[in-house]
């Protein structure tokens, strides 16, 4: 075994895939955090995303997930768009402007296990983006990668937060880095005083049943709740008011990679010309895009929402 050789190759192959940054560290229980799971969860911050309460133990284990689990790397890739929304758009959070990220990591991270299998040997592996069972940002903690923000983001301090992450759980021991123990905000608020909802609710603590990101995607329901009309600034998927207030995002820079970059539609069309727009039409130009996730009906009330 050769972890310092295998540990180089992988975060040289990351690179060479696009990805911002790779960070390693050991797969162990995540017994902090587990904790401070059960605590959101017991506040009921995850408002109807049920989803957020199943397989507890996974969340906090990976060699529940990846048996024999000896390495998680944690990879992160830049999405912060080099071009702007018209003035006159409904908003739209920048991480959906390009290609449904789920499919452009996904397969960054099966060319990644494919290269270790070859240059390395038999190797198991999973790799996960957002859609599964995984404590990202607190892996990308451990990692060295950034720490959490006041708004709930992993916060770095060359790239700022606009950056999707993921997870590459291995039981292929690999030199671990040392985990990011500086809180870089400092006593910065920014974030929390320019959310319109109140979602977050301290440090770190974000109360999502009141995140207009929730609101606008992840809420299922027919209305959005009467109370959040008048809050709701505009956008119609997403949010990214905590992000663009944040000084770390001055650092920010223009991602490279062509799947991210905008769809014509999300820059220019207006709120009137996406009221008009049939559900046919939906489907055709957002096929491949993160906005088809609240699917025709919900882009249609989240519309309804911002004009009350």
């Amino acid at each position: 075994m050769q972890p310092d050789k295998h540990t180089s190759l992988i975060k040289v192959e990351a690179t060479r895939l696009g990805f911002e940054a790779c960070g390693i560290a050991i797969a162990k229980p995540l017994d902090e955090d587990a904790k401070r799971l059960e605590n959101w969860l017991n506040k009921g911050y995850q408002g109807k995303m049920q989803y957020m309460e199943n397989h507890f133990d996974l969340r906090i284990d990976p060699t529940k997930l990846v048996p024999g689990a000896k390495s998680v790397i944690t990879l992160m890739l830049n999405y912060f768009p080099e071009e702007e929304q018209k003035t006159y758009t409904p908003n739209i959070a920048k991480y959906a402007y390009g290609q449904d990220y789920h499919y452009v990591i996904k397969d960054k991270l099966h060319q990644l296990l494919a290269f270790i299998k070859e240059n390395i040997g038999d190797v198991a592996g999973r790799g996960f983006v957002d859609s599964a069972p995984v404590l990202e940002r607190s892996w990308a903690v451990n990692s060295g990668l950034g720490w959490i923000g006041k708004n709930g983001n992993l916060l770095t301090r060359n790239s700022g937060s606009y950056l999707f992450i993921a997870t590459l759980i291995t039981d292929l021991p690999l030199i671990s880095d040392a985990p990011f123990t500086t809180d870089h905000c400092g006593s910065c608020t920014r974030c929390i005083d320019a959310c319109p909802t109140g979602a977050i609710v301290d440090a770190a603590i974000v109360d999502a049943s009141r995140c207009i990101s929730y609101l606008t995607i992840e809420l299922k329901d027919a209305l959005i709740p009467s109370g959040f009309n008048d809050k709701m600034e505009n956008w119609m998927f997403g949010c990214d008011i905590c992000q663009d207030v944040c000084p770390w995002n001055r650092f920010a820079k223009p991602t490279t990679e062509p799947a991210f970059t905008p769809i014509n539609e999300v820059l220019n069309l207006s709120l009137d010309e996406w009221e008009a727009m049939t559900e046919e039409t939906f489907k055709k130009i957002f096929k491949t895009s993160a906005i088809s996730r609240p699917k025709f009906k919900g882009i249609k009330r989240n519309i309804q929402s911002i004009q009350q």
